[in-house]
């Protein structure tokens, strides 16, 4: 029967060529971790010399051969297309993801709110232990977005207690925060985020605190912990697609393009014409008619920028101001366990950005560098999981226990 074992014979042969292809591609998944090798950090993460050692002893999922690989979720192989799927996913609600927040309203020295929404719960156990996990989102962003939720239900269910909180940042103006002074989101001013640390600090001036930041807001607390270095009362903090260099950032999203013109900057304009109008009367104690013409009328996040954001704050123009937000200068000085987690396909925050020399010279940062991933989504699996949930616990449950 030579035609039978002819079509085994092609079955086989065909069969070993994909099985062959796949492991090609999963190894290409392999996540690849850039930390200094030799320098040692003064006894703050016990038998460990650096964060790169922390990571390799007690974060498999980045570190192990067999389990340190981002595979993304089949029909989401690209970064555009995982991106396009976190922006549609934003208010997605599933058993990884459902948290009920209790909210608080914070005012700022110059008059401005923010607010901070808990959860569990806010505690009125002040003397307690409890870690308190701080996040900050990015610009647009809020406590409501799909991958928010889901770290914060696994920060509180994997975390190193059965009693951690976690506290989600929310900027002025977005999450239906209300505004109450004319100053809007900026790209480079910690003060809101600084004040908020210290709030909770004094509140809770027993508890570990820990810093998460998304996009644009883990720049923001990239650049914070870079101010603060050794003074910082963080224990630990970790970044998820941070851009460090903002004009690299500024220039892809400002790229012409479908998504760029038709997605992402269609989002980011309603979501800051919302706030524009439901504070129109709030906003004209600070901007000009001509400014709000400007805002109102733009269609790109740069031209706002380039108008009205850059000269109220004393720069040339947009690429002036980006430059002056990029955290790149800053993370030199950091002086607390870091972990910063990107996508090397990442649209918005081009791995060209990504300041590599840094990590290996300072012992405080680790980053891990995957291939597929997009911008904030990183879903792997057939229905598709955000990934970057379970490094984010284990490195957080790591730094904890060394320090105790």
């Amino acid at each position: 029967m030579p035609g039978l074992q002819l079509s085994i014979s092609v079955v086989l042969i065909v069969s070993a060529g994909l099985l062959y292809s796949l492991k090609r591609y999963k190894e290409a998944c392999r996540v690849k971790i850039v930390a200094a090798s030799k320098s040692e950090i003064s006894g703050e993460l016990g038998e460990h010399t650096n964060v790169g050692s922390l990571l390799n002893k007690h974060c498999p999922s980045l570190t192990d051969p067999e389990l340190a690989y981002m595979v993304p979720t089949p029909y989401l192989c690209s970064g555009m297309v995982q991106t396009v799927y976190c922006t549609f996913a934003a208010l997605k609600r599933d058993q990884y993801s459902k948290v009920d927040y209790e909210r608080e309203s914070r005012t700022m020295s110059d008059g401005g709110t923010i607010s901070l929404d808990w959860y569990p719960h806010r505690s009125t156990d002040i003397a307690g232990r409890q870690p308190i996990f701080i996040i900050i989102p990015g610009l647009g962003g809020s406590s409501y977005e799909y991958h928010i939720r889901c770290v914060v239900k696994t920060l509180v269910v994997a975390g190193p207690t059965s009693s951690c909180r976690v506290v989600v940042m929310n900027h002025r103006g977005s999450a239906r925060t209300p505004l109450t002074s004319a100053k809007f989101y900026n790209a480079y001013d910690t003060a809101d985020y600084r004040d908020t640390v210290q709030y909770i600090k004094e509140s809770f001036p027993n508890a570990p605190l820990l810093g998460v930041g998304f996009s644009l807001g883990a720049n923001l607390l990239t650049k914070y912990l870079g101010e603060e270095a050794d003074r910082s009362p963080l224990a630990a903090a970790a970044a998820i697609c941070c851009p460090f260099d903002t004009e690299i950032a500024g220039k892809a999203l400002d790229k012409r393009g479908f998504l760029n013109d038709y997605l992402f900057q269609p989002n980011l304009m309603a979501t800051l014409k919302r706030s524009v109008k439901r504070n129109i009367d709030v906003i004209k104690t600070g901007y000009s008619d001509d400014h709000i013409k400007m805002i109102m009328g733009a269609k790109r996040m740069s031209e706002i920028d380039n108008l009205v954001t850059a000269k109220v704050y004393g720069h040339e123009d947009c690429w002036d101001y980006y430059r002056a937000a990029s955290s790149t200068p800053y993370v030199d000085h950091i002086r607390t366990p870091y972990l910063a987690i990107n996508a090397q396909d990442d649209p918005i925050t081009p791995e060209e950005g990504i300041p590599f020399e840094k990590f290996e010279k300072n012992p405080y940062l680790a980053l891990a560098l995957v291939k597929h991933g997009g911008h904030l989504g990183l879903f792997t699996g057939l229905s598709p999981k955000v990934w970057y949930v379970q490094p984010v616990a284990e490195f957080f449950n790591a730094v904890l226990c060394t320090k105790e």
